[in-house]
């Protein structure tokens, strides 16, 4: 007799940190979401991939996910897992850590792929940092979301997301209190798009090339959802920071949407 898996559920005091966060946001900005997580898929198994704008990004998709009655486990640096009260916070809240630059950089992926198996909905940012392409459009992303794809067989929802940016800077915690200050006065609209599934079906796992096709298609599929977030800064954005560097290495043309 086969006996239930039991699924993971998020647990109170992250519930309660995406509620603290909702209200942060909206201290600091006008948060607008659109689009939807299918129901079915809101509990898991699911990969949400997000483009990656600024150090506010994390408390910005966890007040759009609460939106939408999804509480994900976040893919983050192994820096906040070491900080004193953040990181044991962060492992109560079954987030994941990712030791980029490590040979341990492959644990978090098992990690990730065994939270899906179990039923989580996973977050993380296929560029794998803060994106310096001078437009602010997604870069040529790390193959970890298509291979965690390929592993559980989750869907992969893309999510877009722009203003994150103009709450906090790019060198946070140098220049925080400023960009707080500002973001309190002015108040930017955060917006925050979740777009359909990516389709990957007839990307076969084992084939060449097929992290990279995959990884290409998500990252298509999260510029195709960012760019009627961005309807009158379709080149540069408007909001400058002078600490962010820039950096075209990464940089990706980008296509009509649907071609």
């Amino acid at each position: 007799m086969d006996t239930p898996r039991t699924l993971w559920r998020a647990p109170l005091l992250w519930r309660a940190a995406q509620l603290l966060a909702r209200g942060v946001v909206g201290l600091l900005g006008r948060l607008e979401v659109t689009g939807d997580v299918p129901a079915e898929l809101r509990h898991g198994p699911l990969i949400l991939a997000a483009n990656h704008i600024s150090p506010f990004d994390p408390v910005v998709l966890a007040a759009a996910c609460r939106s939408r009655g999804v509480a994900p486990r976040i893919m983050a640096t192994g820096g906040l897992f070491r900080a004193p009260v953040v990181g044991p916070l962060m492992r109560h809240a079954g987030h994941i850590r990712v030791d980029r630059g490590t040979s341990a950089v492959h644990q978090s992926l098992d990690n990730a792929a065994a939270a899906v198996a179990g039923g989580s909905v996973v977050l993380l940012y296929p560029e794998g940092r803060i994106g310096l392409d001078p437009g602010m459009w997604p870069e040529r992303g790390k193959t970890g979301a298509a291979r965690l794809a390929f592993a559980s067989g989750a869907p992969v929802v893309p999510v877009a997301q722009w203003g994150s940016h103009e709450v906090l800077p790019y060198r946070t915690p140098r220049g925080m209190l400023g960009g707080l200050a500002r973001a309190i006065a002015r108040r930017p609209v955060i917006r925050v798009h979740f777009g359909a599934p990516v389709a990957l079906g007839d990307v076969p796992p084992g084939g060449s090339g097929a992290a990279r096709r995959a990884t290409d298609r998500i990252i298509d599929a999260i510029t195709d959802n960012l760019a009627p977030l961005r309807p009158d800064e379709p080149d540069r954005p408007r909001h400058v920071d002078p600490g962010r560097p820039l950096d075209t290495s990464r940089s990706r043309h980008r296509r009509p949407p649907g071609d």
